[in-house]
């Protein structure tokens, strides 16, 4: 009765159109009810506030800060133009530039979204302007976008670590190389279509004046992420502390060397920073309460018994765990995703021995793949609001391949553990 109860709520919730925080709040609260468990709707009250008494959470608002100030404050633009000095002279160069680009930003901002409105916002109009279909580009800056969960920091990974109780620093050193071969992929997608349908223009070889030149400009925004990763992986400070140190080091580089922002404008950054951390802590806490609910209905054991009973072909398993959560992201925000399914599926994967940092890099690819797809589609929003040129339609149907290509290295991650482990020492 329970069980029933929680996720039709859940259900109904969502297709009626409620914020995501509340149908993961109200549906356990509901499902309580119904049970007559109503003395629980105190613990239930009580985990809400236990959910954020984190100092891992802490990490979340700070690189939120620091990603919005970097999008706005010129870093962004210097990474863009190294990029092209560098790649400029490849077929496709503009749609290379992008995801490489992409792959820069996703070292400084750990989102999705705040990577493509950065990224794209720059380098879509021109590549538009450079004879790329509109939806081409649009959907090349959302499908690069994603890259900014996996490579390191990652706010979907600080998510993970906090229900499951592993490293954050070996699931950032997870994320490194599938964040990688996502990258070329899409490279080499670009350059193939660039060459058979004449996409864009090109420019004469490489100038190492010119790449010299932008890279003294791009120092500051190179340096982001060598200071963040190099001081988390050296024990100088925790992944919370880089969070902190990329908030304040991003505002002093934007503030006063590129001085892409002004000192009256940090008020309306903090604003946005604050508006997009309340909703993800908001959707942390009510979360709380759903885990509470699954765990004590032996939700998770339930599950791993009726999946073993049926097979214990740890292949099968796997793959009908990715085919669930593709679908799931197509309808679902990823952080609500995250606190839904980790603790459902956790225990699963662990009665199968899967490692559980892979797990988690498997888990975040799936579930960052639904912003590319409808009808949720956050990154294709996003890319879409860059340039009226684009239409919605014209957008997915240009992203489906790439969908297809990403999938293809999600199941490589999947079934090979040394892409993700072979920086934390690990690939069994």
């Amino acid at each position: 009765m329970v069980i029933a109860t929680l996720f039709i709520s859940l259900a109904v919730l969502i297709v009626i159109g409620a914020p995501i925080a509340v149908c993961i709040g109200f549906a356990p609260i509901a499902a309580l009810v119904a049970d007559g468990q109503t003395s629980q709707l105190f613990v239930a009250a009580q985990r809400m506030v236990t959910a954020l008494d984190s100092t891992v959470l802490v990490a979340i608002p700070l690189f939120v800060l620091a990603g919005v100030i970097m999008g706005k404050g010129g870093i962004s633009k210097q990474i863009v133009n190294l990029c092209y000095e560098l790649f400029g002279w490849m077929p496709g160069s503009l749609g290379v530039v992008t995801v490489i680009a992409c792959m820069f930003f996703a070292a400084i901002s750990g989102s999705a979204p705040a990577t493509v409105a950065a990224i794209g916002g720059i380098l879509i109009p021109q590549m538009i302007d450079d004879g790329y279909p509109a939806g081409f580009a649009a959907a090349l800056a959302a499908s690069g976008g994603i890259i900014g969960c996996i490579i390191p920091p990652s706010i979907p990974f600080v998510n993970y670590a906090l229900i499951t109780g592993e490293s954050v620093s070996d699931l950032f050193a997870a994320g490194v190389v599938p964040g990688i071969l996502m990258g070329i992929v899409l490279c080499v997608w670009t350059v193939i279509l660039a060459n058979k349908y004449g996409w864009g223009s090109r420019k004469k070889g490489i100038s190492l004046r010119g790449v010299w030149k932008a890279f003294c400009s791009a120092i500051f925004a190179i340096l982001m992420p060598v200071i963040i990763l190099g001081g988390i992986y050296s024990g100088l400070f925790t992944p919370t502390e880089a969070a902190a140190v990329a908030a304040v080091y991003g505002a002093i580089v934007s503030l006063f060397i590129y001085r892409g922002i002004k000192l009256r404008d940090m008020l309306d950054i903090g604003f946005e920073a604050v508006r997009t951390s309340c909703m993800i802590m908001f959707i942390c806490a009510t979360a709380n309460i759903f885990s509470f609910v699954v765990t004590r209905q032996q939700v998770p054991a339930k599950l791993s018994s009726l999946i073993l009973g049926v097979t214990d072909n740890w292949v099968i398993i796997l793959l009908v765990i990715n085919v669930i959560l593709l679908i799931n992201g197509c309808f679902m925000e990823t952080t609500a995703s995250t606190y839904i399914y980790t603790p459902i599926l956790f225990p699963l994967i662990s009665a199968l021995g899967y490692n559980p940092i892979q797990f988690g890099v498997v888990m975040v690819m799936n579930l960052t793949l639904g912003l590319i797809t409808p009808p949720l589609g956050i990154n294709l929003f996003v890319a879409q609001g860059v340039d009226r040129r684009v239409t919605f339609g014209s957008q997915v149907k240009k992203v489906m391949p790439m969908f297809i290509l990403l999938v293809i290295v999600l199941m490589l991650v999947t079934y090979v553990p040394s892409i993700s482990l072979c920086l934390i020492g690990g690939g069994t």
